[in-house]
C-alpha cells in the first residue's frame, strides 16, 4: 500500500510539473523599451578629414652655377635673416673666368683706341686730298682711295666699339656668376631641411639644385586636407576649424579655413579637394610633415530640440510583422499605411518620424522633420514632441527570451537553437 502511494504522489507531481511547463513555458515576457528624453540643446553639423601641417610659405634655396661646395653657414632649425649667407660654393674657376673678362676688355678698348686714332688719320688724309686736287696736283683716283680709307676706319671703329660692349657683358656675366657663389637666403624663416653637404659638388646644367628649404614663417601654418567632394558643399572660406595631432593627444587646436581650392584630386575614381586650415602656431610646437585629423564646422544650431539617431532608426516589432505580411495591429499615430522594416522614413511621404511612449505606454509614432546632425544627435522639428518626452531607441529583452520574428531586423544575434531563434540586443 506504501508502495502505490509513492507511485501516485510520483505521478501527481510529474503531471504538476507538466502543466505548469505546458501553461507558462511559452508565455510571453511584455516587450520593454529602451527610451531616451528628448534634449534642448546645441548641435554642431562637422566634416572630418585628414590632412598635413605645412608652412604657408616654403621657399627651396637653389643655385645658378656649379661648383663644389666649399662651406655651409646654416643647418637644419636654423634661424637666417633675408641675405644671410647660408653656403660658398668654390669660387676659384669663376674667379679666373673674371679675371679672363677683365683681360678681354682691356684689349677690346685698347683696339678701339687704336680705331679711333687710324681714323682721326684716314681724315686727315682725306682733308689733305681734297685740297690737292683743287690745285690739280693729285689725281681723281688718289681721292677716292683717301675717301674709301677714311670710311674703312669709321667701320672699324664701330667694330671695336661694339668688341668692348661685348667684353663688358662677359665681364658682367662673370662677375655675376662668382656672385653666385656665395649662396644667401632670400626671406626670414627656419631652415626645415638642408639638402647638401660640404665638398658635394652640384650641377645646375639642366635645372637649378635645391640646397635649403627655409619655412618663412613658422608661426603661421596651415594644414592641406583632403576632404570628399560629398561634404565639400557645406565648407567656404571662414568656416571654423580644429584639430588634433598624434604628438598632443586629447588637445584640440584651433583654426580656420583659408582657401577651398577648386582643383579636384582624382585618385582611383575617388575625388578629393583640398581645403587649406589656417591656424597660429606661436611655440612652433607643430612641426611640418604632422598628419592632423581635422574637423571643420559647417553648421551650428543653438536651444535645439535634439534626439539621438538610434531614435529615428528604430521600428517596433508589430511594425516589421505588418511588412511581412503577418497579422498585427497598427501603432498608435499610424494612418493605415506600411511603415519600412529599416528606419522610420516614410516612403510614400519621404518623412521621418520618432516612437514615443504616451501616459499608458502605448507607442505613439510621431511625425518629424530633420535638421542637422553631428553624427551622435540629430535636431527635429515635431508639433507633438517636447523636451523631456520619452523616444524609443530600442528594445530591452534577454538574449533567448524571444522569438526571432518578434524583434526589428538588427537586434539579436540570430542564432538557431532546437527549432527557436534566441534573439537579444
Amino acid at each position: 500500500m506504501r508502495r502505490v502511494s509513492i507511485i501516485v504522489g510520483v505521478l501527481l507531481l510529474g503531471l504538476a510539473i507538466a502543466g505548469y511547463v505546458f501553461f507558462n513555458g511559452e508565455r510571453k515576457a511584455p516587450i520593454r523599451y529602451r527610451t531616451v528624453p528628448v534634449e534642448r540643446g546645441t548641435v554642431v553639423s562637422l566634416v572630418t578629414a585628414t590632412g598635413t601641417i605645412n608652412p604657408i610659405t616654403t621657399v627651396q634655396v637653389g643655385s645658378q652655377v656649379s661648383g663644389m661646395i666649399e662651406s655651409l653657414h646654416a643647418d637644419f632649425n636654423s634661424k637666417v635673416k633675408a641675405n644671410q649667407v647660408v653656403a660658398r660654393i668654390d669660387p676659384f674657376p669663376y674667379q679666373a673666368r673674371r679675371d679672363q673678362a677683365v683681360a678681354s676688355l682691356a684689349n677690346a678698348k685698347a683696339a678701339f683706341e687704336k680705331a679711333r686714332i687710324d681714323l682721326a688719320q684716314r681724315r686727315r688724309e682725306l682733308d689733305r686730298a681734297k685740297s690737292l686736287i683743287g690745285q690739280q696736283f693729285i689725281s681723281q683716283n688718289e681721292v677716292d682711295v683717301a675717301l674709301t680709307a677714311s670710311e674703312g676706319a669709321v667701320a672699324q671703329l664701330k667694330v671695336t666699339e661694339a668688341a668692348v660692349k661685348q667684353a663688358e657683358a662677359m665681364l658682367q656675366a662673370a662677375e655675376l656668376d662668382l656672385k653666385y657663389t656665395v649662396i644667401r637666403s632670400p626671406v626670414d624663416g627656419v631652415v626645415i631641411s638642408r639638402l647638401v653637404e660640404v665638398g658635394q659638388r652640384i650641377s645646375a646644367s639642366f635645372s637649378i639644385p635645391t640646397l635649403f628649404l627655409i619655412a618663412e614663417d613658422v608661426t603661421k601654418m596651415q594644414v592641406d586636407t583632403n576632404v570628399s567632394e560629398a561634404d565639400i558643399g557645406g565648407i567656404v572660406d571662414g568656416k571654423a576649424a580644429s584639430f588634433t595631432v598624434d604628438a598632443y593627444p586629447g588637445e584640440a587646436f584651433q583654426g580656420r579655413v583659408r582657401q577651398v581650392r577648386n582643383a579636384p584630386i582624382n585618385i582611383q575614381n575617388v575625388v578629393t579637394y583640398d581645403v587649406v586650415v589656417e591656424f597660429e602656431n606661436p611655440a612652433f610646437r607643430l612641426k611640418p610633415g604632422m598628419t592632423a585629423n581635422v574637423s571643420i564646422v559647417v553648421n551650428k544650431r543653438d536651444d535645439v530640440l535634439k534626439v539621438p539617431n538610434a531614435a529615428l532608426r528604430f521600428v517596433p516589432p508589430k511594425v516589421v510583422r505588418d511588412e511581412r505580411g503577418e497579422a498585427g495591429s497598427k501603432s498608435n499615430g499610424d494612418s493605415g499605411g506600411k511603415r519600412p522594416a529599416a528606419g522610420t522614413a516614410d516612403p510614400v511621404n519621404r518623412q521621418w518620424g520618432v516612437w514615443k511612449l504616451d501616459a499608458a505606454g502605448e507607442l505613439e509614432r510621431i511625425p518629424v522633420e530633420m535638421g542637422i546632425s553631428d553624427r551622435s544627435y540629430v535636431e527635429i522639428m515635431a508639433a507633438g514632441i517636447q523636451e523631456g518626452d520619452q523616444v524609443v531607441t530600442g528594445i530591452e529583452s534577454p538574449r533567448g527570451e524571444r522569438k526571432g520574428g518578434d524583434l526589428p531586423p538588427g537586434f539579436g544575434g540570430g542564432q538557431q537553437r532546437g527549432g527557436r531563434r534566441d534573439r537579444g540586443i
